[in-house]
């Protein structure tokens, strides 16, 4: 369950209030330790609600240091909006290396951990003492083999399910949606009372724009990989175009970029399906906020922080339904969600073609996103940690 709302009346505790939990609970000095940060070249959602949340307890005036995987053109250490980072080791040997590194103090004292289980654990409860939680975002076991030969697919998927999670009851866990947390309580048969819902926050850059494109234009944000469903989608779009003339645009970098341009050449649709890559904030900004929907076919998600971001800028969505979508969008208020292909065509084409269908849906969402604030979660992630210290006297 999520910890009491201590605000209740307030959308943003900001630092002093962070400042104050933290010295009631003896919380100066708190490690983090990642599979990859915000600088790596494939940082999606958790890499940046991590730096979100580090950056708000820099500023509160904890010391943060995150531990994470070397990131090509990155400095082996820096400081990020505060906060220190440590990178160093690949992507694999990252997880030995920061536990021995932990166990030999020298990413210097702490007074709480924070471990991201990102598919691969680094098996905190066994090794470190003191205040503790891991943050989960979501069950990966639909994703291994999509990223990994069939064998070694099948050993993670019997290391997340079967071999990590008992070593992981009694320790406290923090999810980002009541759908993420039901999957965990289901598939890794955790404790109820250990797996904590925190929501991410929305940066508030992300706001609604002037106005948008001439034609209708669908828009997706992240990762190239097969699990976020980018194929499927450009497949999706294709068959909409035979009712509406709508252009797609996938913003991301990832390894499965040149798969995705043979599909798009195969299907001819270089003229209507563009893969900028990754862009800079503002210009994700901007293309929030022109296009007409925003869509997401991944098979896992912890929330779905794309949708979100989009509806903070007054752009509907057409996603999936799955765990973290189900709470990132309100079906029928701020976007729809589908089962099927089928269906993921036939709500995307109504969204494009029904004027008064999107302006009610843009209205749902922007409604929804005003409710998520970086601060808030910041400040209820540590409430979740400094109840583990004051458990612990």
């Amino acid at each position: 369950m999520p910890p009491t709302d201590p605000f209740p009346d307030e959308p943003s505790p900001g630092p002093a209030k962070l400042g104050d939990l933290a010295a009631e609970s003896g919380l100066r000095r708190v490690h983090i330790l990642a599979w990859r940060d915000l600088a790596d070249v494939e940082a999606g959602g958790s890499e940046l609600h991590a730096s979100m949340v580090a950056g708000r307890w820099a500023d509160a005036g904890i010391e943060v240091t995150m531990r994470t995987s070397y990131a090509q053109g990155a400095p082996p250490e820096t400081t990020r909006d505060g906060y220190r980072v440590v990178r160093r080791a690949g992507r694999y040997l990252v997880f030995p290396r920061a536990v021995a590194a932990e166990l030999a103090g020298r990413h210097g004292r702490r007074d709480g951990l924070v471990e991201i289980w990102n598919g691969v654990p680094f098996f905190s409860p066994i090794w470190a003492r003191g205040p503790k939680v891991t943050w989960l975002h979501h069950v990966h076991e639909d994703m291994w083999p999509m990223v990994l030969p069939p064998a070694l697919a099948r050993v993670g998927q019997i290391l997340e399910r079967r071999i990590a999670p008992p070593f992981y009851r009694g320790t406290s866990i923090i999810t980002l949606s009541e759908s993420s947390r039901t999957h965990l309580l289901d598939r890794l048969r955790l404790r109820p009372g250990d797996v904590h819902v925190v929501p991410p926050g929305i940066d508030p850059r992300f706001r609604p724009g002037d106005e948008k494109t001439p034609e209708p234009s669908v828009l997706a944000v992240g990762r190239l990989m097969p699990s976020k469903g980018f194929a499927e989608l450009i497949d999706a779009v294709h068959r909409v175009r035979e009712q509406v003339p709508a252009r797609l645009t996938i913003i991301g970098e990832g390894y499965e970029r040149d798969d995705l341009m043979r599909r798009i050449s195969a299907l001819g649709a270089e003229e209507w399906c563009e893969l900028p890559g990754r862009v800079d904030d503002d210009e994700l900004v901007r293309r929030y906020q022109r296009a007409w929907v925003v869509a997401g076919m991944s098979r896992s998600e912890g929330w779905g922080m794309t949708l979100t971001e989009a509806a903070a800028c007054a752009t509907p969505a057409v996603a999936t339904r799955i765990p973290g979508h189900i709470d990132a969008v309100r079906d029928g208020v701020g976007g729809q969600l589908v089962d099927s292909d089928d269906e993921f065509v036939s709500a995307l084409a109504m969204v494009l073609r029904d004027h008064e269908h999107r302006e009610r849906l843009r209205e749902g969402a922007v409604r929804q996103a005003r409710e998520l604030t970086w601060d808030r979660t910041a400040y209820e992630t540590l409430a979740v940690l400094a109840a583990d210290s004051r458990g612990r006297g």
